[in-house]
């Protein structure tokens, strides 16, 4: 396992009226994160949050290219991103202890906190297709290029790791420094990963390792 000190690009809030960050996603231009009672979209570039969705926003956020999908308690709401309107709910898979969130290959990939584990999830019915386990609380979930990424937070730890779609093994891990939290993770489908900084109400922008 490759194991180093995870990069921080930048360093995006607090923002006004938001006390924690939760799940974070990436619409190709704008990185989205959940607030508890809203979902904000912020411009990466000017690090100002442009528009707000009123929405319980507890958990994950994913993105398909059309629709927002946002975990709320025990449920995944699917939100149209430019009416701001739910058009449907499905069950999430850990019943209230759910985390990240990610869309990828037609599927949700969902994050089961203190259970530790990782399932793929019908987007239409929320029925579970495969579970990968993690040795570590999962709190954030982003495929890029292939490779599973997922963040954890125990204690006063966190870390990014990438690890083995099949067996769940950890190829490469990034270090938070202390006391620097993941509450949620993504992509921009290159060398960034955004970060939720829980109650710090913080996004992160943590450098994503080249392949050699």
């Amino acid at each position: 396992m490759k194991r180093s000190a995870a990069e921080i690009i930048r360093e995006y809030g607090p923002f006004p009226n938001v006390k924690s960050v939760h799940g974070v996603t990436y619409d190709g231009s704008q990185v989205w994160f959940a607030s508890g009672d809203k979902v904000n979209a912020l411009d990466p570039a000017s690090g100002e949050v442009s528009r707000s969705i009123d929405v319980a926003a507890h958990a994950g956020t994913a993105f398909d290219g059309r629709h927002l999908f946002q975990i709320a308690e025990d449920r995944i709401q699917k939100i149209d991103a430019a009416s701001g309107a739910i058009v449907s709910t499905i069950p999430a898979p850990g019943g209230g202890g759910d985390s990240g969130l990610a869309w990828a290959e037609g599927s949700l990939w969902v994050g089961q906190y203190r259970e530790r584990k990782i399932h793929q999830v019908d987007p239409e019915t929320g029925k579970i297709l495969r579970t990968i386990e993690s040795k570590r609380f999962v709190t954030g979930v982003t495929w890029v290029d292939g490779e599973l990424w997922h963040g954890t937070w125990e204690g006063d730890d966190s870390d990014l790791r990438r690890i083995d779609p099949d067996t769940g093994k950890v190829l490469e891990q990034l270090d938070m420094p202390e006391g620097t939290m993941v509450s949620g993770l993504e992509s921009d489908g290159g060398d960034q990963l955004f970060c939720g900084g829980g109650d710090s109400g913080k996004v992160r922008a943590v450098r994503r390792p080249r392949r050699s």
